[in-house]
């Protein structure tokens, strides 16, 4: 299966204006994305503050570079066809669990710790990837329409990129002391107990995100069906 799949009749036939709307709206907000992150990039590069093993090692720098990807796919496809494929949909619950738990995290845990006293980018740049793209994705998700159905069983595909994103973090930093965020650092306040607290709840928060996006899916795919 492919997300790109063919269909007999022809493009754009039964797309629902309301879908062409969320297409331009991805479409804005997947080049917003991208722009954030060519920004921080050539300010740190001009500062002298880039350093690509690090910054292409935050979950929220690699997260936002699938959303550039998922959200500009999603504009194509809403424009094409009337409804996304199974496993579009599938890749779209990760993301809408990727950047929710990215929103929650740095608002939570990060946005009022102190700086380090290294250079920081356009303070926009940030506010895009953790506040305004996770509220988008969120919205875009329960009111956009041509969601599908999706199975339960595709909460593996949510969990297996934090996971293997986690067991690169933990395996780098132990080799090289550097660790992305201060909460993942074992020998920081609390130690490996309070590392595997913090582990443990973001990782269930995830999959209950993710399980709540499918459950939603399930009612509206029954409504319509019921409808009909």
């Amino acid at each position: 299966m492919t997300i790109l799949t063919t269909v007999d009749a022809p493009a754009h036939t039964g797309v629902p204006t309301l879908r062409r709307v969320f297409a331009i709206a991805r479409l804005m907000m997947g080049l917003l994305v991208l722009a954030a992150l060519i920004t921080q990039v050539v300010a740190k590069i001009l500062n002298n503050a880039f350093t690509p093993g690090e910054y292409f090692s935050y979950f929220t720098i690699e997260s936002s570079m699938m959303n550039v990807v998922v959200l500009l796919v999603g504009a194509f496809l809403a424009l094409r066809l009337p409804r996304d494929t199974e496993l579009f949909t599938s890749v779209r619950v990760a993301i809408l669990s990727y950047a929710v738990i990215t929103g929650v995290v740095y608002n939570v845990l990060l946005r009022n710790l102190p700086g380090d006293g290294s250079y920081e980018p356009p303070r926009w740049c940030n506010e895009v990837m953790h506040v305004w793209v996770p509220i988008f994705i969120v919205l875009d998700w329960f009111l956009a329409p041509g969601r599908v159905r999706v199975p339960f069983k595709r909460l593996w595909l949510v969990v297996s990129f934090p996971l293997a994103w986690l067991a690169f973090t933990m395996i780098r930093g132990a080799i090289t002391g550097w660790y992305p965020y201060p909460f993942l650092q074992p020998a920081g306040p609390g130690g490996i107990p309070s590392l595997l607290i913090y582990i443990v709840g973001i990782a269930a928060f995830i999959v209950v995100v993710a399980a709540v996006a499918i459950g939603f899916a399930h009612i509206t795919a029954r409504r319509e069906h019921t409808a009909s």
